[in-house]
């Protein structure tokens, strides 16, 4: 393929192993039969609605996981993720370097948790209770299971954060900071007072299902529909079987705005420049752009002008929030890692489209043509970051 130099070789990385929990269920099969049926994973929600007395679309994470981790849906997301992720790349021929590092990407954290602290619980707890409130806990006990001594962090960039994660574990996997790294991205912030602002800025939609509401690059998109989700990734240079490989990666600032996008979207476009740059590619090196696609104005906006500006609309599009729902900090670790899937079963595991679409759009799952993919991801407060994925090799 046009633009490949040995320098995509040198920085190749691997995605040897996946763990998901999501609105769709507990387990990376029950994420990709849900992307493949589809339906949205948002079910109608009771108690939302500035007075707590309405009814909501939302993906929530099933109760779940193992109690004897958390007490609270959180943690054991977290660590279930986490532990599918190793055991998947284990089974794939991974074995551990002496170094192994964990980036867990986050935005809010335990937030049924903490709110529980406060109004519950008046700021009185136990000690032993009151430690998995610290982003440091679900880190601590990861790595005591694994045995893991490499580096460890919370990174946080808004919704582009599990973008963000990824950049950074493979930042440490080239500069030989770690052997392995283990990426988690968590969020399961999809309450009642969470969804209320996020309506009230225009952003989410609530009150209709997501496939009415939410449809990026198609006419009548009024936003997305908010989620859940706790996924994890295995990133090494070395595994027999794996799923597909991170070439290179981009961030930026728009320095802007707190919520807006900047109009002439030139933060985003350097971005994308950037995570090219990294992997040694061209803009017509790239097959498939796999969209941050919120289905809000100004996402739809700087996405489509993207496409054409950079790439002459040629990569296909596919979004699939629509499906999985908006999952903040976590929606690029569902959509990558669906992305990555898809190169092992060659399928492209696209939303259906239900409206007047850009002409690249995909409709529903495609069969996977090959070549390379950039998923984007653009979080409140202008964080742009860019992941470029390939075949592995």
């Amino acid at each position: 393929m046009p633009g490949v130099n040995a320098r995509t070789i040198k920085h190749q990385d691997h995605i040897a192993g996946i763990g998901a929990v999501t609105g769709y269920g507990w387990g990376r099969e029950a994420l990709w039969q849900g992307l493949i049926s589809g339906k949205s994973a948002a079910t109608l929600q009771s108690g939302y609605g500035r007075d707590r007395n309405e009814h909501a679309w939302v993906a929530l994470v099933p109760d779940g996981g193992d109690p004897s981790i958390s007490k609270s849906r959180y943690g054991r997301a977290i660590h279930e993720a986490a532990r599918e992720a190793i055991a998947d790349a284990t089974a794939r021929g991974w074995r551990p370097g002496g170094t192994v590092g964990l980036v867990h990407a986050i935005v809010l954290g335990d937030v049924v948790n903490w709110r529980d602290f406060y109004l519950v619980d008046h700021g009185h707890r136990r000690s032993r209770d009151y430690l998995p409130l610290l982003p440091s806990t679900p880190i601590s006990m990861l790595m005591q299971e694994f045995g893991f001594h490499g580096p460890s962090m919370n990174v946080s960039a808004a919704c582009s954060s599990a973008n963000v994660g990824l950049i950074t574990a493979k930042l440490w996997l080239d500069a030989g900071v770690a052997d392995d790294v283990i990426c988690v991205a968590s969020d399961m912030s999809a309450t009642p007072d969470m969804l209320e602002h996020f309506v009230h800025m225009g952003a989410a939609v609530a009150d209709a299902e997501p496939m009415d509401a939410c449809r990026p690059f198609q006419r009548g998109s009024r936003g997305f529909s908010m989620a859940e989700a706790s996924m994890a990734f295995v990133l090494t240079k070395a595994v027999d079987r794996p799923y597909a490989a991170i070439v290179g990666g981009g961030m930026t600032n728009d320095a802007y705005h707190v919520v807006s996008v900047e109009p002439d979207h030139k933060q985003i476009i350097d971005c994308a420049r950037r995570a090219l740059a990294q992997a040694g590619l061209r803009p017509e090196d790239i097959a498939y752009f796999n969209a941050h696609g919120t289905g809000t104005r100004q996402c739809g906006a700087a996405e489509t002008d993207l496409m054409a500006r950079m790439f002459d609309d040629g990569p296909l599009i596919y979004a699939l929030k629509p499906l999985a729902g908006h999952s903040q900090g976590a929606a690029a670790g569902v959509e990558v890692a669906a992305a990555a899937m898809g190169y092992e079963r060659r399928i492209v595991p696209a939303a259906p489209i239900v409206a007047q679409a850009h002409p690249r759009l995909l409709d529903g799952p495609q069969p996977f043509q090959g070549g390379y993919t950039l998923k984007a991801a653009l979080g409140m407060g202008g964080h742009n970051s860019m992941l470029v994925l390939g075949e592995p090799g």
